[in-house]
């Protein structure tokens, strides 16, 4: 069984191999850093092969079965890519059971530059993001299990990501934000992609971020052509985005795999409101 690096150590230079496959002798042998968690799931980073598996497979049941996304079966029943080697797998276990309820990926600058990109390079031009990239945290593969979708696992996750950014001394992060394109409206199902033209227009006006870190998307979202007057709320994750401060960089991108619009989105520890910001950091 293949040992993880421990994301809560320094962060590697570029030149050490990090990543799932790569055996412990690289690092100390030290205990599974673990999170506090609200009551009843506790939040650790994975460590093992194995622990990343179970990360794979929730992303799986969610992504594949539940969403209908077009998925590699490099791994059957998982979502595996090239990314998930050089990130960091942040885990959230019902205490009970055990079982992975919840996940995110993290790739770090280090990481990304071993990679050659982050994942959002492959949706979005991100050359006006290359001031912050040295200070720059991906997130990705966000995912909650159907019978878990409370407001406790998504804080749990927040808060250990909150405390792996103060620690390494990394202030930004970025990640694509997905609008599926069968979306849940006020009168039923939204689907074709209206739902993602209305939801772009309405955090455009109030979340657009100044245009020095403005992205394009690489295969857009025909938005002009979709009517963006709906009357529909952006998907939960988007929202508790948006109310930590965070700032969407431009159009929609349309990833067929997933069957979802990609808002790309950038938030920063120093936006974070006050009271999050006591709530994660403590300060």
């Amino acid at each position: 069984m293949k040992d993880l690096p421990t994301p809560t150590l320094d962060l590697s230079p570029v030149a050490l191999p990090r990543g799932s496959l790569h055996p412990r002798p690289i690092f100390a042998p030290v205990p599974a850093p673990q999170v506090a968690g609200s009551a009843g799931i506790a939040v650790s980073w994975a460590r093992h092969l194995d622990e990343v598996r179970e990360a794979q497979r929730l992303r799986y049941s969610v992504f594949a079965t539940e969403m209908g996304a077009r998925l590699p079966q490099q791994v059957p029943g998982h979502d595996v890519d090239l990314f998930d080697d050089f990130c960091e797998h942040l885990l959230v276990r019902d205490a009970a059971t055990q079982q992975v309820i919840g996940t995110y990926r993290v790739l770090t600058p280090a990481q990304a530059k071993r990679v050659g990109s982050t994942y959002s390079d492959t949706e979005f031009d991100l050359t006006r993001l290359r001031q912050v990239r040295s200070r720059m945290v991906e997130l990705g593969r966000s995912c909650v299990h159907g019978d878990h979708r409370h407001g406790g696992v998504i804080m749990a996750l927040w808060g250990a990501l909150a405390e792996f950014m103060v620690r390494n001394q990394l202030d930004t992060m970025i990640g694509c934000a997905s609008i599926p394109m069968q979306h849940d409206g006020p009168h039923g199902v939204v689907a074709g992609g209206h739902a993602a033209a209305s939801i772009w227009r309405q955090v455009k006006a109030t979340h657009l971020a100044p245009i020095d870190f403005h992205v394009r998307p690489r295969l857009p979202l025909p938005v002009e052509r979709l009517d963006d007057t709906l009357d529909v709320e952006p998907p939960a994750l988007i929202k508790g985005y948006l109310r930590l401060g965070a700032k969407v960089l431009g159009p929609p991108a349309w990833d067929p795999d997933f069957n979802a619009a990609d808002l790309p989105m950038l938030m920063r520890i120093s936006d974070l409101p006050a009271r999050y910001r006591k709530h994660f950091l403590g300060a």
